[in-house]
């Protein structure tokens, strides 16, 4: 029977990671056992099954997550705005349809209104930038998958 520390330490990882993982995955970051993980990680659903809370363990296609109840997504909307502009929501569509995107290629296609756009974006936490030779490489971060309630970027050319 797995200890309720593997079960903290799943709950530990499913938050702090802010996106689905598989069972391989988990049991990597809770660096346990596989059979251990997916057994602490059923009671763990169980839990939260049983409870009438605002947060869900939900199995999705690409693993679990701990997320926000479906009826509570709103709140999201109205208690984290993001305040962006036209162009740094464009800039932030072609980031995650693209990405790992260079910030010159970026530039070439937005122009140089991207670096402002790409500062503001960092700024609020929906991009990260890693210096890649004499540019950045950028990418979406964890937030803007909980922002715009996505698993994949995928889901946004359905």
């Amino acid at each position: 029977m797995p200890s309720t520390n593997l079960k903290t330490r799943l709950e530990a990882v499913l938050y702090l990671k802010a996106r689905p993982l598989n069972l391989e995955q988990l049991s990597r970051y809770a660096e346990c056992d596989r059979d251990d993980c997916r057994e602490a990680l059923l009671e763990l659903l169980e839990d939260y099954a049983g409870r009438d809370g605002a947060l869900e363990i939900a199995d999705t296609a690409e693993g679990y997550a701990l997320q926000l109840r479906s009826p509570l997504q709103d709140l999201i909307q109205r208690l984290v705005p993001a305040d962006l502009g036209v162009g740094a929501q464009r800039t932030l569509a072609l980031i995650a349809l693209k990405g790992p995107l260079a910030q010159s290629e970026l530039v070439e296609l937005r122009g140089s209104g991207a670096y402002d756009q790409v500062r503001d974006l960092v700024g609020k936490g929906f991009i990260s930038r890693c210096a890649e030779g004499r540019s950045y490489k950028l990418r979406v971060t964890e937030k803007f998958f909980q922002y715009f309630a996505i698993e994949d970027v995928r889901d946004l050319v359905r």
